[in-house]
């Protein structure tokens, strides 16, 4: 029997959101060398203004969390539009990839509260 494991789903980590669509929006994913999950935290490349996954370690803007990737995004040889959660918004932190006490409060700043 063959087992499959299901990969993470979109918006698997959002437990609510501020009404309508005020809690998103449509950015620039930087060039990615591998595909990125739903949940994903992002940061904001200063010299770009694309967003790359967060990186505590990195001195580029990405050191900060400035957002969550609200669906997975694949492997792009180019910069890509995605859909992101920036602002007033309960997220379950388990589901989260990427999440660490820096990013907690990251988020928090933002009125994204981790659970």
């Amino acid at each position: 029997m063959t087992i499959l494991t299901q990969g993470k789903r979109t918006t698997e980590f959002l437990l609510s959101e501020s009404n309508g669509q005020r809690s998103r929006e449509e950015v620039t994913l930087a060039i990615t060398a591998v595909a990125l999950p739903a949940g994903q935290l992002l940061g904001k490349v200063t010299a770009s203004g694309e967003y790359a996954p967060y990186s505590a370690a990195a001195t580029d803007g990405t050191e900060t969390a400035v957002a969550i990737l609200y669906a997975a995004a694949p492997v792009s040889a180019a910069a890509q539009p995605a859909a992101v959660v920036m602002r007033d918004a309960e997220v379950v932190g388990a589901k989260l990839t990427g999440l660490d006490t820096d990013a907690t409060a990251d988020l928090l700043a933002l009125g994204i509260v981790v659970r």
